[in-house]
C-alpha cells in the first residue's frame, strides 16, 4: 500500500502568494489535499517564478519536506532583487513523491500585480527605501504611466548597467555601491514627454551598518551613578536623521535605562543607583541598514572607579616630602599610588592606604637636599579594585638646603717665577659632590706648612674653576671648600713642597722622563703605568688642546689599584699629539711617575721632508735631508725613497714596485729608522734622467706623491777611456795613413813597371818581321843594378 501511494501523484490543490514590500520578498503558500498529509508522505516540489512581459522564468527552486497529518498549508519565501512594485510577478508549483518520477501538472500561474498595471499620476521610481548599503548590489526601476515611454533614467554620479525590459518600465542595476565623494546619489527618470508630470527623481544615501560597540563597560565613582561609555566604531556615512541611534537596556529589570547617550571620542551614558546591585546592561545601536548589540554583567561594588584626587599641598625638609591631597569619594576605602618624578628622569611609584580622613597623606624620604620633583597620585579601590583613577595635577617641589656633602675635586700646575712660584689651581665637582643649595661659592685657602704664616684665603663664585696665586719657595698646605646658605664642605686639600725639594708637580719638570708612546682607539687613548705600592691614589693629567695657551687641563684620580685607564675626551681630534702625566698621589702630596704621548688616531706627515743635498755618480745617487717634525700628525716610523724606473718591472735591487693612480710605477725603497736623514739609491744608469721623491711615513701612512726631484746621471769616465781605445784611436790612425797614402804605397805597395806603358816603347815603330825593334839609344834607364860579375858576363 506504501508504494502504491508514492506512486499516486498529489496535485497542487491550493496555491496563494503576496508580497511583503518592506522586505521586498514573496510569501508563497500551498497545499495538496488530506490525502497526502494522511499518507505522511515525504513531497518535492518545484517552485517558478516569473515576471510581466518575460517569457522565461526568473528563478526556480525545489522544496522537499515530509507532510505531517496536521495538513496545514505549506510555506516558501523568494527574495526579490527587483522591487516588487516594478512590475508583476507569477508563482506556479507542480509536485511528485521524492520516491516518484512523475510529476504532477503544473498549477495555474497565481500573479501579484506591480504598479506597472496601476493609473499612476507620473513616473515612479522604486525602492521607497532610500537608504542603501556600501557594497551590495541594487536594482532601481522607474515605472512610466499606461501608454508612455520612459525616455531616459540615469545616475549622478554616473555608475550603472541600463536594462530596458519594456517601453513603460525602466531597470538601472548597480554593482558593489561604492560610497562617492558627494553625501548622495541622485536618480533621474523622464517619459517621452516635457511636462512637469513627466520627470521624477529620487536621492539614495550609501551607508554602512554600525559596528558593534567595542569597549563597552560601566563604572561608578561613588556608588550613586553608573556610567557606561563604549567607543563607536567607524563612520557609517548616515547622518541626520538615518545616524546610529542608541539604547541601553537592563535585563534583569526588563526596563530601558533611563539615560541620555552623549558621543564625543567616546560614547557614555549615565544614570542613578537604586537598591539593585546586579546589573545586565545591553546597549544597542541602530541605523536603516542593520543594528548591533554589546552587553556587560557586573556588580557595582565591584566598579568602581573614583574621581582624581586634588587640592595637593606639601611640607617637606631637606630630604623628606611630605604630599596631601583631597577626594570626593567619601565613605569608599581608597588605595592610592604616588609617582615621583626623580631629577634624573626616573620615575618611583609609593603605595599608601587613604585612611577614612579629610585628606589623605605620604611622606616620601630619602631624598636630595635642595632638588625638584615632580609628584601626582592617583587611587582605586581598595576593595574590589577595578581601575586607577585619573591622575591628580602634577606638583613640583623642591627640598630644602643642606650642608654641601662630599668634597671638590682638585688640582694644580706650578710655574717657577723670581722668587717663588705661580700656582694655577684647579677644580670640579667630583660625582659624590653635591652643593645642596641655592647660591654657592668657593673659598681658597693657603698657608705655610713650617711656621703657619701667610695665612691667606680669597672667595669666588660658583662660576669660577680655577684661580692663580702666587707663594714662595717654602712649602705650603692649600684647601678649597665650596659653601651654601647652610654651611661649608669638607675640605679639599693639596701639599706643594719647598722649591728644593727634588720632587716632579708640574709640566716644567726638571726631572726629565723619557716619554713612552701610547695608542689611541676608536673610543679613545688607551694608558698604562707601572703601579707603586705606595700611594693611595693615582693622577693623569692632560691638555684637551695643547696648541693653545689655555690649553683646558683636565685631570682624572684612579685608586690605588688601578693600572692602567681609557682616556676619552670630546676634544679629541685625529691628528693631534696629546701628553700625559701619571701623578702617584700620597699624603696629600703628588709625585710625577711616568710620561705619555700619542694620538687618539694618528694621519700621514703634514709636510715632506726638506732635501738639502744630492750627491752623483755615474751608477747612484745620494739624498740628504733635514730633520723632520715627528710631532705634526704622527709619530715618524719612517721614511720611503721612490725612483722611477727605466723598466717597467723594476729591477733595481732592494726595491720594490710601486704602481701610482695613474698607473705609472715607481721604484720603492723603505727607511726604517726615523732618525736617518741620508739614503743611497744604487745601481742606476749613467747619463739617464731619473725622478725621485723622499716621504715621511707615520702609523696614518703616507700623503700622496705630487713633487718630484729631477736629475741626470753623469757619463761614465771608464766607458770613456773605452771609447778613446776602440773608436778615436783607430779613426786617427786611419787619418794619419790617408795623409801619407803616397808613401804608404810606394812603402808597402811598390808600382810594378808596365812594359807596354814604359818610355822605352814610346819610339818610332821599326819591325823586323813581327816584333818591334828597339835601339840602344832610345833606352835611357833610370837605375843600373848589377848583382854578379856572373849575371854581368851573362848580360
Amino acid at each position: 500500500v506504501f508504494v502504491l501511494l508514492e506512486s499516486i501523484v498529489f496535485p497542487v490543490t491550493y496555491l496563494n502568494i503576496s508580497k511583503d514590500l518592506a522586505l521586498q520578498r514573496l510569501l508563497v503558500e500551498w497545499d495538496v489535499g488530506k490525502s497526502a498529509h494522511d499518507a505522511e508522505l515525504a513531497m518535492s516540489f518545484e517552485i517558478q517564478v516569473r515576471r510581466t512581459d518575460e517569457t522565461t522564468t526568473v528563478w526556480t527552486e525545489f522544496h522537499n519536506v515530509t507532510l505531517d497529518k496536521s495538513a496545514k498549508p505549506l510555506h516558501w519565501i523568494w527574495n526579490s532583487d527587483l522591487p516588487l512594485e516594478c512590475m508583476s510577478h507569477s508563482v506556479r508549483v507542480r509536485s511528485k513523491a521524492q520516491a516518484s518520477k512523475v510529476w504532477s501538472q503544473w498549477s495555474l500561474w497565481e500573479t501579484v500585480l506591480g504598479l506597472d498595471t496601476s493609473n499612476n499620476s507620473g513616473p515612479q521610481i522604486f525602492p521607497n527605501e532610500k537608504i542603501v548599503e556600501e557594497g551590495s548590489d541594487i536594482t532601481l526601476c522607474c515605472i512610466g504611466r499606461k501608454g508612455h515611454i520612459i525616455k531616459e533614467f540615469f545616475l549622478v554620479p554616473a555608475v550603472h548597467v541600463f536594462n530596458h525590459t519594456n517601453s513603460q518600465v525602466g531597470l538601472l542595476t548597480v554593482k558593489n555601491v561604492a560610497h562617492q565623494e558627494v553625501p548622495h546619489i541622485t536618480v533621474y527618470c523622464q517619459e517621452s514627454c516635457n511636462e512637469e508630470q513627466c520627470y521624477d527623481h529620487a536621492v539614495f544615501f550609501v551607508g554602512k551598518p554600525p559596528d558593534t560597540p567595542n569597549d563597552f563597560s560601566c563604572q561608578t565613582q561613588d556608588m550613586r551613578i553608573v556610567t557606561c561609555s563604549w567607543s563607536q566604531g567607524g563612520d557609517t556615512y548616515l547622518y541626520g536623521r538615518y545616524s546610529p541611534k542608541y539604547t541601553l537596556s537592563e535585563e534583569f529589570s526588563h526596563k530601558m535605562v533611563p539615560c541620555t547617550v552623549s558621543c564625543s571620542e567616546k560614547c557614555s551614558c549615565s544614570w542613578d543607583i537604586d537598591e539593585q546591585r546586579i546589573y545586565n546592561v545591553t546597549v544597542t545601536v541602530e541605523n536603516p541598514l542593520g543594528k548591533k548589540t554589546a552587553m556587560d554583567v557586573f556588580d557595582v561594588t565591584h566598579r568602581i572607579y573614583p574621581a582624581a584626587p586634588f587640592q595637593l599641598w606639601e611640607e617637606c625638609t631637606d630630604t623628606e616630602i611630605t604630599l596631601y591631597w583631597k577626594h570626593r569619594n567619601k565613605g569608599i576605602e581608597l588605595f592610592c599610588q604616588t609617582e615621583v618624578l626623580q631629577p634624573d628622569g626616573k620615575v618611583e611609584l609609593h603605595n599608601s592606604s587613604d585612611m577614612h580622613l579629610p585628606y589623605a597623606s605620604i611622606t616620601l624620604g630619602g631624598l636630595q637636599p635642595y632638588t625638584v620633583y615632580t609628584a601626582r597620585v592617583h587611587c582605586g579601590a581598595a576593595k574590589h579594585f577595578w581601575r586607577w583613577s585619573e591622575w591628580s595635577e602634577a606638583r613640583t617641589i623642591r627640598t630644602k638646603e643642606a650642608t654641601p656633602s662630599g668634597k671638590l675635586d682638585i688640582w694644580r700646575e706650578i710655574t717657577p717665577v723670581l722668587g717663588g712660584r705661580n700656582v694655577t689651581l684647579f677644580w670640579k665637582q667630583s660625582p659624590s659632590f653635591r652643593a645642596n643649595g641655592r647660591s654657592i661659592l668657593y673659598e681658597v685657602t693657603w698657608e705655610r706648612l713650617e711656621d703657619g704664616f701667610n695665612h691667606e684665603s680669597i672667595s669666588l663664585s660658583s662660576v669660577c674653576n680655577s684661580t692663580r696665586i702666587s707663594i714662595d719657595n717654602h712649602s705650603y698646605r692649600i684647601s678649597i671648600v665650596a659653601k651654601n646658605n647652610v654651611n661649608y664642605s669638607l675640605p679639599s686639600v693639596l701639599i706643594i713642597p719647598r722649591a728644593t725639594e727634588t720632587l716632579s708637580f708640574s709640566f716644567l719638570d726638571t726631572e726629565e722622563l723619557k716619554e713612552e708612546q701610547v695608542n689611541g682607539t676608536d673610543d679613545g687613548i688607551f694608558i698604562s703605568w707601572e703601579p707603586r705600592h705606595m700611594y693611595d691614589s693615582y693622577i693623569i693629567d692632560w691638555c684637551n688642546f695643547p696648541m693653545l695657551q689655555l690649553c683646558d687641563l683636565q685631570w682624572k684620580r684612579f685608586g690605588p689599584h688601578t693600572s692602567s685607564t681609557l682616556i676619552n675626551s670630546a676634544a679629541f681630534v685625529p691628528g693631534v699629539r696629546y701628553n700625559f702625566r701619571i701623578y702617584g698621589s700620597v699624603a696629600n702630596r703628588a709625585f710625577l711617575l711616568e710620561k705619555k704621548t700619542g694620538y687618539l688616531r694618528e694621519l700621514p706627515p703634514l709636510h715632506d721632508p726638506t732635501v738639502k743635498k744630492v750627491e752623483l755618480t755615474f751608477n747612484a745617487v745620494t739624498l740628504s735631508w733635514d730633520s723632520y717634525s715627528t710631532n705634526e700628525s704622527g709619530f715618524v716610523r719612517g721614511y720611503h725613497v721612490y725612483v722611477s724606473p727605466v723598466q717597467e718591472d723594476c729591477s733595481l735591487e732592494g726595491s720594490k714596485k710601486h704602481v701610482l693612480p695613474d698607473d705609472s710605477v715607481l721604484c720603492k725603497y723603505t727607511i726604517e729608522n726615523p732618525e736617518e736623514k741620508r739614503y743611497t739609491v744604487k745601481h742606476l744608469l749613467s747619463n739617464t734622467k731619473y725622478k725621485l721623491v723622499v716621504k715621511a711615513y707615520t702609523g696614518g701612512g703616507e700623503t700622496p706623491i705630487v713633487n718630484f726631484i729631477y736629475i741626470d746621471t753623469p757619463l761614465n769616465s771608464n766607458m770613456l777611456y773605452l771609447l778613446v781605445l776602440l773608436v778615436i784611436v783607430p779613426s786617427l790612425i786611419a787619418a794619419i795613413c790617408r795623409w801619407k797614402m803616397k808613401w804608404v804605397k810606394e812603402c808597402c805597395c811598390p808600382v810594378i813597371p808596365s812594359p807596354n806603358k814604359s818610355k822605352v816603347l814610346s819610339f818610332k815603330e821599326f819591325k823586323i818581321g813581327s816584333g818591334k825593334v828597339l835601339k840602344v839609344s832610345d833606352c835611357i834607364p833610370d837605375m843600373l843594378a848589377v848583382d854578379s860579375q856572373a849575371e854581368a858576363q851573362k848580360l
